[in-house]
C-alpha cells in the first residue's frame, strides 16, 4: 500500500513544527541523559552504511538520509508541507563525519532562524517518514526528486535492480 504524501503531511506537520519549536530543531539530534536536546547535546553524526544502492549516508542510528533535487547550493527548498514528510537532519554544532566520509563535504546551513541543517556536498540532508527502522530506504526515487547520497556526495538516481 502506497502512503499518500498529503495524508502524511496533514498528520505529521503539527508534530514536526512543535518538535522544531520545542527543541530548537533537536528532533533529529541525539538527546542528553535528561531526554532533551539541550545546548550541549552532541552534534549530529553522519556515517556510511551498505545498502542495495551501495554505501550511502545514514545518521548515527543507521537511519537513511536523502537529498532533494530541488535544493540548490546548500539551500533547502523544502517548505512546511515537505518537511512534514521529509524531516531535516538538524544539529546545534558542527556535524561529525563517520569513517569513510569526506570531512570537507560535511557542513551545515541555516534552515530557519536558530535551526541548522546538515549538508553533504552542498545537499541538505533529510529523513523520510516512510522509513520505519534503520536500514529502510523507502524514500529512494520518490517523485523522482528524492535520492540517497553516496560517500562522494553524489545522488543515486537509479532504482535497485
Amino acid at each position: 500500500m502506497r502512503i499518500s504524501h498529503r495524508m502524511l503531511a496533514a498528520t505529521t506537520l503539527s508534530t514536526v513544527l512543535l518538535t522544531l519549536a520545542a527543541c530548537g530543531g533537536g528532533a533529529t539530534e541525539e538527546k542528553d541523559e535528561g531526554g532533551a536536546a539541550g545546548k550541549d547535546a552532541p552534534a549530529a553524526s553522519v556515517k556510511l552504511s551498505d545498502s542495495e544502492y551501495g554505501r550511502v549516508l545514514v545518521d548515527q542510528a543507521g537511519r537513511t538520509l536523502y537529498a532533494f533535487t530541488k535544493d540548490k547550493a546548500g539551500v533547502s527548498n523544502c517548505g512546511a508541507d515537505c518537511i512534514a514528510v521529509w524531516p531535516a537532519l538538524t544539529t546545534r554544532s558542527d556535524p561529525k563525519p563517520g569513517e569513510g566520509m569526506e570531512k570537507s563535504l560535511l557542513t551545515k546551513t541555516e534552515l530557519i532562524k536558530s535551526v541548522t541543517q546538515v549538508t553533504y556536498n552542498k545537499w541538505p540532508l533529510y529523513y523520510y517518514v516512510g522509513d520505519a527502522v534503520a536500514g529502510d530506504i523507502n524514500g529512494q526515487g520518490v517523485d523522482d526528486e528524492w535520492f540517497v547520497v553516496t560517500a562522494d556526495g553524489k545522488l543515486v538516481t537509479k532504482q535497485a535492480g
